[in-house]
């Protein structure tokens, strides 16, 4: 597993985190462990930390992902690893891909916790952690046994001078507008869950278990349908793929050659697009036109057909009177030559 947990301050992200820890045993990292760890074991970029942490300047981005990438090749974190409060903004989880993508293991899940930020001033308020363990309390929520000791090591519980209202207020609002493009581009990579953080601790780590298992479901399978070899296509669909595309290639030629209003082809979608508009709108004219035609020579030959028709009626009429007339004649000669039989 390979989360990063987001969280504003308070959210529970880092006490949620441990019990990650606990459960999975992939190892917590978080940027306030680094520096200190490097400040302590004084590396190269520890000395480059403490030098702009004595100068009351934040620690530059570089100098945290150069920490990040070599806890990152640690032995302990091939199986899986926690953010805790890592990436803060948008350069700096665009890095963590590049990292994480170039080690060939990318970030499987993002998880944001959401609490309302009433609950995250009176949680930051009442936090008290104790100096020998690190182990978190809160005076209003989760007391300790002992007042101003912990109850895991009894050492003492030790108050943050910034935990104030109006400091807490201004942590917020900062970390609101820089968390928010962050969790966009997660949510883009579809990589983004979000889960309610103002219940009780337990019920809340077992929603972060739910969606850590979905997460790792899912990308497991986009895991398998990567590696699942696709069937290449056939030869008659390889065929027929390129017949078609001669044939538009063809049409797209022959309108630019004969239509001098299309301008010539070029490399670039939009021209091919324009073309092929144009030698759309041909082919519609032409058509048009045909049918025009085609009316014309059906009406004129419906009239010619008419006429025949006419022609033929008018020969019936006078082969008729003809007939009627030879008829008449015949009759008359025969009259002429009984007289004549008498006469002899």
């Amino acid at each position: 597993m390979r989360i990063v947990l987001i969280g504003a301050p308070g959210s529970g992200k880092g006490t949620q985190a441990k019990k990650l820890v606990a459960k999975y045993g992939v190892p917590q990292i978080s940027t306030g462990d680094l520096l200190r760890a490097a400040v302590a074991a004084q590396t190269p970029l520890g000395l480059e930390a403490k030098a702009a942490m004595d100068a009351g300047q934040l620690v530059s981005d570089p100098i945290v992902l150069g920490m990040m990438e070599e806890r990152l090749n640690d032995n302990d974190t091939q199986k899986g690893f926690i953010l805790d409060g890592f990436p803060r903004n948008l350069p700096q989880a665009a890095a963590l891909d590049t990292i994480l993508n170039r080690m060939g293991r990318p970030l499987q899940s993002a998880i944001l916790i959401n609490v309302d930020f009433d609950l995250l001033i009176q949680r930051i308020a009442g936090r008290r952690t104790c100096k020998s363990c690190g182990q978190m309390y809160n005076i209003y929520t989760s007391p300790p046994k002992m007042d101003g000791h912990c109850d895991l090591c009894g050492g003492t519980l030790h108050h943050r001078a910034d935990d104030n209202e109006d400091t807490i207020s201004n942590r917020l609002r900062v970390f609101e507008m820089q968390t928010e493009p962050m969790v966009r581009h997660y949510q883009i990579q579809g990589k983004l869950t979000s889960i309610d953080g103002s219940d009780e601790i337990d019920r809340i780590f077992a929603r972060l278990c739910k969606a850590i298992e979905q997460s790792t479901l899912s990308n497991l399978e986009i895991v398998r349908l990567k590696k699942t070899p696709k069937s290449p296509p056939s030869k008659v669909e390889t065929f027929e793929k390129t017949t078609k595309l001669e044939q538009k290639a063809k049409e797209l030629l022959n309108t630019t050659e004969t239509n001098p209003e299309v301008p010539p082809l070029q490399s670039s979608s939009g021209a091919i697009k324009e073309a092929t508009t144009m030698a759309v709108k041909k082919k519609a004219r032409k058509n048009a036109a045909k049918k025009k035609v085609v009316k014309k020579k059906t009406t004129a030959k419906k009239k010619a057909v008419r006429k025949k028709s006419a022609k033929k009626k008018a020969v019936k009429k006078k082969a008729s009177k003809k007939k009627v007339a030879k008829k008449k004649v015949v009759k008359k000669k025969g009259r002429k030559k009984k007289s004549v039989k008498k006469k002899a």
